[in-house]
């Protein structure tokens, strides 16, 4: 991969980090700190977790030129990463990571042969009779490349569908056939952006529970906010880079889990899903959140790890009086930060009365803050 930065007296440098060799494109004039921020897009490194060493010397001084280091055309450089000290799902390495739970097939098995296979042995009418009594069609683990199409005969009667660990990719318009679908669960599937048909999601006007965990989605669309039903929304582990502003019409919405993604922001619109209770960006590229998370008057549970934040909103703690789990493992808040914020006090009030019972057995009875924010 390359990184270019036009400009006179560009120098282009090689980049050695976990095995790959990255080039860059700079100017003799920058930064080391400027140089940190390039390789922070490019590896999910944070800038502070960085150690670049040239010729045996490591660059200490972020201040400092890349020429007053002797760097030019076609230096290579060094990068060692701290661990933990990352964004996003951790560093890029010379290959991208296989999704968890990602199910390759073999080379030798057809579509046809799995498919037949499967509705053979495994779709008998005693099973599909049970689907329509009990209105829970489970197909996990089966194996499964196409939706069988008895689950689209149990119409109306259906109210959740799992199709978790399959080899799954594509949602036909089939899907607006279980009219009274509550809870669809199609994690670890290989579902990308155009193997979905969204209009024939968002028709799902009873649907309370949604998750697409681990799939291959580069965005949601806006028609995402027609599902005004939704209490849970799971989209973790894709390659989201940013979330529509419709989202903003999901009142109901209690859990949302967008964490292991590429969001390199919030929409300030998040502060009209006052229903939120749970709310997880966790291993993301954001370096700020919106001021409008403080409208979340219901909020109980924020997981902000490994991001590259720096501070908080100034009215998370004061006004979101329900605030009781925060997670800043792997981000740049430090306890100072956190003690500046109004509202501090009683939020830590909050936090020592919820995990009470858990500090009352722990080894020297400690009750001090470790929710990830350094000491100083």
């Amino acid at each position: 991969m390359e990184k270019e930065e036009e400009g006179e007296g560009a120098v282009k440098l090689q980049i050695k980090f976990g095995g790959s060799t990255i080039g860059v494109r700079a100017s003799g004039k920058s930064t080391v700190s400027e140089l940190k921020c390039i390789l922070q897009e490019l590896t999910n490194v944070l800038p502070r977790g960085q150690k670049l060493i040239h010729k045996g010397r490591v660059l200490d001084n972020d201040c400092a030129s890349l020429s007053s280091f002797r760097i030019g055309d076609g230096s290579k450089i060094m990068l060692m990463a701290s661990q933990g000290l990352h964004q996003g799902d951790g560093p890029i390495l010379n290959q991208a990571p296989v999704l968890p739970n990602y199910r390759k097939l073999s080379k030798t098995t057809t579509a046809s042969s799995t498919t037949t296979t499967t509705t053979t042995s495994v779709l008998s009418n005693s099973r599909i009779h049970r689907w329509k009594v009990t209105g829970v069609i489970g197909l996990s683990e089966s194996n499964l490349k196409v939706i069988p199409d008895q689950v689209w005969e149990c119409g109306s009667s259906a109210r959740l569908l799992d199709l978790t660990n399959n080899s799954i990719s594509h949602i036909p318009l089939n899907i607006t056939s279980l009219t009274s679908i509550q809870k669809l669960i199609l994690s670890s599937n290989q579902i990308a952006d155009d193997s979905i048909n969204w209009h024939a999601l968002s028709q799902l006007n009873n649907l309370q529970y949604l998750s697409l965990n681990h799939n291959l989605l580069t965005y949601l669309p806006p028609s995402i906010g027609a599902l005004t039903s939704l209490h849970h929304l799971h989209v973790a582990g894709n390659l989201l880079q940013s979330l529509p502003l419709q989202i903003s019409n999901l009142t109901r919405l209690q859990i949302l889990n967008v964490s292991s993604n590429r969001l390199s922001t919030i929409p300030p619109c998040i502060g009209d899903c006052g229903s939120l209770t749970e709310v997880d960006v966790s291993s993301n590229l954001l370096v700020m959140l919106p001021e409008t998370l403080g409208s979340l008057h219901n909020l109980k549970s924020l997981r902000l790890s490994n991001n590259g934040l720096k501070s908080l909103p100034s009215s998370i703690f004061k006004k979101c009086v329900k605030l009781s789990s925060l997670d800043l493992h792997g981000t740049q808040i430090t306890m100072d930060v956190l003690r500046e914020v109004e509202g501090w006090e009683e939020f830590d009030k909050r936090r020592c009365m919820k995990y009470q019972k858990q500090l009352d057995f722990r080894a020297g009875g400690s009750a001090g803050f470790d929710e990830g924010a350094d000491k100083n």
